[in-house]
């Protein structure tokens, strides 16, 4: 790999996962707008910002071509409801003081895409990757208990999220980033019309009478959707498997701490020990990837001198 290539995947890796975990409060500053106004408003200018860069980029041959392809039209579809029930619960969270609650659902994302991989791949768990899991199940356990509830909040968000992934995986390399945003906001557009028609209806429509600032930042709403998007499709082509999966973990580590240091959320002793055991179970996935990730490189290192041997 290129030392540039590197270095350029690397920065929009972070610059990526460092705009996704200070989402929170790009959502807190849209106030006094609420979750269904400013989702339905993040949904409609993706779908702008992204046919600008369609337009701008000439690539809506590449679009066209993808829409003839019933089969990848409906599977982007299902991936859009499931970035929908992604979107309103993070918003909901962000604009409701649970910002810490939503860290920890990517903090167990990655846990959760192992799950799924068993459940609907029939993969086979190596044994550090199933104590992860039962670490982690025991964490959700520990912070139910201790806060009283379900942090249901933390569980959409990451079954949501992985479920998104899997969508996304069942399309391969047929669709950039680009044109599955658009897509899955194009299926999402009526029900961001019918948000925005019921918010209206209330009285509790925001965009034309917070004033131009306000109207401006719900606008830039699609545009930190995108920015990061790309940055990471550009990130994932240029780094390997192994960096991302250690970077992923800005975003949630950032938002913990905006939660906690800037929001001053709520953290007592039981809340730590959950997130203790989340962090402990992360640690033994990292460090079974490597070792998963080291060994597969000897293995193909020894097959290649024995094929040149021969």
């Amino acid at each position: 790999m290129p030392q540039q290539g590197s270095r350029s995947g690397l920065l929009s890796a972070v610059a990526a996962y460092c705009l996704w975990g200070a989402l929170p409060l790009y959502f807190i500053a849209l106030a006094p707008a609420g979750a269904f106004e400013v989702v339905a408003w993040r949904i409609l200018f993706s779908l702008v910002f992204c046919a600008v860069l369609i337009l701008a980029t000439r690539s809506w041959r590449r679009l066209f071509g993808i829409l003839r392809q019933r089969r990848i039209v409906l599977t982007m579809g299902l991936a859009g409801a499931l970035i929908y029930v992604n979107w309103q619960t993070y918003v909901y969270g962000a604009l409701n003081g649970q910002v810490v609650e939503a860290s920890l659902g990517y903090f167990i994302n990655p846990i959760v895409t192992v799950f799924l991989g068993v459940f609907f791949l029939r993969e086979r768990l190596r044994p550090a990757q199933w104590v992860a899991v039962v670490v982690s199940v025991i964490a959700v356990l520990v912070l139910a208990i201790g806060h009283g509830s379900v942090p249901w909040i933390a569980l959409i968000l990451a079954f949501s999220f992985g479920l998104y992934g899997y969508i996304k995986k069942l399309v391969g390399g047929s669709v950039d980033a680009v044109s599955g945003l658009t897509l899955e906001t194009v299926w999402l557009m009526p029900v961001a019309i019918a948000q925005l028609i019921a918010v209206g209806v209330t009285g509790g429509l925001t965009i034309g009478t917070a004033g131009v600032g306000h109207a401006l930042l719900l606008v830039g709403a699609g545009v930190i959707t995108a920015v990061p998007l790309l940055l990471f499709a550009a990130a994932a082509r240029r780094l390997p498997l192994t960096w991302m999966g250690f970077i992923q973990y800005f975003a949630p580590i950032i938002q913990f701490v905006v939660g906690v240091a800037v929001l001053h959320e709520a953290m007592p002793p039981e809340r730590w020990l959950g997130f203790g055991l989340v962090w402990l179970a992360l640690a033994i996935l990292t460090v079974d990837m490597l070792v998963a990730s080291t060994r597969g490189r000897r293995v193909v290192g020894a097959e290649r001198r024995r094929s040149t041997r021969v």
